[in-house]
């Protein structure tokens, strides 16, 4: 293909490719009319002729009168067209015939059955002659068929045409284009000339006042900006520079013995970076709800009751508690080279998973009429990492529910096996699966036949959840019946419920103080899968009437909310079971009905690098925790007004 440089050149060539398009159907289809429309004139008029000829010559034929056939044939003469006719009898031998002026055709000895034929140049028409219900002849004409000349008049003229619109064309969008491409080709050669000469303080001439008037506005503002840091970066490094250099001189001096101390401090520092980096997320976890809910605490414009208080200190503590807890393992970090995934097995209450399940899972069956079962309580208490049991159960539901059919069911099941185990089902309504299909059923990326299917999937949730299962000390299993539905099952055991720290009959409010008669109008999605982080985001949302808070423990479940609830914005941790934040925002941005939503980075990952890396796979900001209340509101406000904004004027601008 050949390379189109300016958007000049592309204008016009999708301009002149858009005219050629539309004058070649519209020629076409003229053309094609027109020669249809000729074909069914020709043969209508033939048969016309055939039928005079029948009648008048019908006597002829009766009385065997052989020059007065002939006379009728020689009428055929008005029409230059028509070069030659016959008229045969009964018995389909020649009676008569004519030839035009110059013609040198032999006319057939013996009639054909009545058809329409076309020899090269000609068309041949056999028409019987019915006289009283009775063959008494058949008449032959022979007219020429000029299609072919006839399309290549048309094609030449065709040709004339389209090239004289496309010259046309070629003219107006030449002349007319650079209403469009003047004010780009003038930021473009602003911004060719500030990179090859440094020189920030360029501006592009604002020419209209549409979206290119805009654009020119904020390149101007960049410029600006970047000036105005330029001279600052210049200072420090001038600074850089002499420090630089009066290092060099230290080091010319004692070379020898310093290499191998700066190859020992390369490797030193990267494993501090690294160090450092893992750290500061999981020490920021903790101290983000420590911060957080003192903030709630001490500031005037967020009233809390006395059982929120109770509440918010009961939060406090417990993170107080594990934040101890994270700075003893840090002094034992020093001693451990690597390690496996690690577990917080505690006692989990299953009613108040079951709900929080409910919650995510029924709006997924919604479209789809899938009815979801649940026992009303269970009363069970399983020993178990909260959040990854929670991550188990809604990877075995979504699935029930992907892989069900329209208007099916979900049936989830709690049966006791024994005094200190219990069995958890997932059962749908679905296809089923085969007796070859439940032997690959655990394979990585394996998906059984559904990879051309609609549902969207990785291959490795089911071998994630068996590892988790195991890891808890539980056990997994499957049945399925063709036609019938699939039932997995986990076994896990049971215990104790943890002791309250409250005092009996204390009911914990998770909502406002007092409600605020103020209509939501925006929706918000957390995708976070620390409860302590999450109940502190729920706290802060529930201060403002205006918004609706949705949460997702996963990145998964999160992007699968994300497209059946179209929220106004989310926000994401980076540190996720199964799928990285950053993972999800790429799948919402390659996903059209998500990629226009605004991701926030919540995530206690707070080094510069990794700031730096977030804005640049996409973040529309990056908050880190702990939460500054009054900066992550300041934050939620403007990209909310933004993504109004956006909604209001789709093409006012994009993200950045």
């Amino acid at each position: 293909m050949i390379a189109l440089r300016s958007i000049r050149q592309k204008l016009v060539a999708v301009v002149l490719l858009a005219t050629f398009a539309a004058l070649l159907v519209s020629v076409g289809a003229l053309i094609a009319y027109d020669l249809r429309n000729y074909h069914r004139s020709l043969l209508g008029d033939m048969r016309t002729q055939a039928e005079l000829l029948g009648r008048m010559t019908s006597a002829a034929l009766a009385f065997d009168d052989r020059r007065l056939a002939t006379d009728n044939l020689a009428l055929l003469r008005i029409r230059p067209s028509m070069r030659a006719g016959a008229i045969y009898g009964a018995s389909g031998t020649l009676f008569a015939s004519y030839l035009a002026p110059g013609e040198k055709y032999v006319v057939p000895a013996m009639a054909r059955s009545g058809q329409v034929t076309v020899e090269g140049n000609d068309m041949l028409l056999y028409q019987p002659v019915i006289e009283n219900g009775e063959l008494i002849g058949t008449v032959f004409l022979r007219a020429e068929y000029a299609l072919v000349s006839r399309a290549l008049d048309y094609l030449l003229v065709a040709s004339v045409v389209m090239m004289l619109a496309l010259l046309i064309a070629y003219l107006l969008t030449r002349r007319l284009g650079r209403i469009l491409t003047t004010p780009i080709s003038s930021i473009t050669e602003v911004a060719r000339e500030v990179v090859t000469t440094r020189d920030y303080s360029r501006r592009a001439s604002r020419m209209s006042d549409d979206e290119a008037g805009e654009l020119v506005d904020s390149f101007n503002a960049m410029l600006t900006e970047i000036e105005g840091r330029t001279g600052d970066v210049m200072r420090l490094n001038e600074e850089l520079e002499e420090r630089v250099h009066e290092r060099t001189m230290q080091l010319e001096l004692t070379n020898n013995e310093l290499e191998l101390a700066v190859e020992a401090a390369r490797s030193a520092n990267a494993a501090k970076s690294a160090f450092l980096s893992s750290m500061s997320h999981e020490l920021r976890t903790p101290l983000n709800a420590i911060l957080g809910f003192a903030q709630i605490l001490t500031s005037e414009s967020l009233p809390t009751t006395l059982t929120q208080k109770k509440e918010f200190a009961s939060h406090i503590l417990k993170s107080g508690r594990h934040l101890l807890t994270l700075i003893n393992e840090i002094l034992d970090l020093a001693k451990v080279e690597s390690g496996t995934m690690t577990l917080s097995m505690e006692p989990v209450a299953l009613d108040d998973m079951l709900g929080e399940c409910r919650g995510m899972i029924e709006p997924m069956g919604g479209p789809r009429k899938i009815r979801m079962l649940f026992p009303e309580t269970t009363g069970a208490v399983l020993l178990a990492d909260r959040t990854r049991l929670k991550q188990v159960l809604l990877n075995l539901m979504s699935n029930a529910v992907k892989y069900n059919r329209d208007m099916g069911a979900v049936v989830f099941d709690c049966k006791f096996v024994s005094s200190d185990r219990v069995r958890l089902s997932v059962q749908d309504t679905g296809h089923g699966l085969t007796n070859e299909q439940l032997g690959s059923l655990f394979q990585p990326f394996n998906r059984l036949g559904q990879e051309n299917g609609t549902e969207e999937g990785t291959g490795i949730g089911l071998v994630v959840t068996r590892r988790l299962v195991e890891l808890m000390g539980g056990t997994i299993g499957v049945s399925s019946s063709v036609g019938v539905g699939t039932v997995f099952w986990i076994e896990l055991a049971l215990t104790e419920p943890a002791p309250s720290a409250l005092g009996p009959g204390t009911v914990l409010s998770l909502g406002r103080s007092a409600p605020v008669e103020t209509a939501i109008t925006h929706t918000l999605l957390y995708v976070e899968d620390n409860p302590a982080n999450l109940k502190l985001v729920q706290e802060i949302v529930n201060f403002r009437a205006d918004l609706r808070l949705l949460a997702a423990p996963d990145g998964h479940l999160g992007i699968e909310m994300a497209r059946a609830h179209q929220p106004d914005l989310i926000l994401m941790d980076l540190n996720l079971p199964g799928m990285s934040g950053t993972d999800a925002l790429r799948e919402l941005r390659l996903d059209p009905r998500t990629a226009h939503i605004p991701v926030l980075a919540l995530t206690a990952n707070a080094m510069p690098r990794d700031v730096e890396r977030g804005m640049e796979v996409g973040f529309f900001r990056y908050l880190t925790k702990p939460i500054n209340i009054d900066e992550f509101n300041a934050a939620i406000d403007s990209t909310l007004a933004y993504a109004d904004q956006r909604r209001a004027h789709p093409t006012a601008g994009r993200q950045k």
